[in-house]
């Protein structure tokens, strides 16, 4: 079989696309052969004796399972992730999510009468500054400084 490498090379040249991208009709690759200068290039290019493949798309199958995936919870392990914990949920959201639990078991409290006003205010304001991690954290500290009776189960 005759060597084409340079007919390939320069029809992707005045094709404008790849080496691995040019065609040529099988059938006549004699004809190709005698093809030796970029004029006679444009001429079998012209008389559809090499084209250009067209380009190779993206398949999207694999992004749309990857993607079904994530959204069922799935590839969030510790070895996907990329950052700190703080990039993926930033302090304002976790402060909140600590904040408003705490704030609502002392309301709670308040209204069913086992502490009073000032002692409300009190750790209203200890809450505020970040003392307590939980709720459970919030009575345990209550119950030691005998502001609160301990639950019987």
């Amino acid at each position: 079989m005759a060597d084409l490498s340079n007919q390939r090379r320069m029809a992707a040249e005045v094709l404008k696309c790849g080496q691995n991208r040019v065609w040529m009709n099988p059938d006549r690759l004699d004809e190709v052969e005698d093809c030796i200068t970029r004029a006679d290039i444009r001429t079998a290019i012209a008389s559809g004796l090499i084209k250009a493949k067209p380009k190779n798309g993206t398949s999207k199958a694999r992004i749309r399972y990857a993607a079904g995936q994530k959204a069922s919870g799935k590839r969030k392990g510790p070895g996907s992730r990329k950052g700190t914990a703080n990039a993926r949920v930033r302090d304002k959201e976790r402060w909140m999510a600590t904040i408003r639990p705490i704030r609502a078991e002392l309301k709670a409290l308040r209204a069913d009468g086992e502490i009073t006003p000032a002692v409300y205010r009190l750790y209203y304001r200890k809450a505020k500054g970040g003392v307590f991690k939980s709720r459970r954290h919030l009575k345990q500290h209550m119950i030691a400084a005998g502001h609160l009776k301990e639950e019987e189960n």
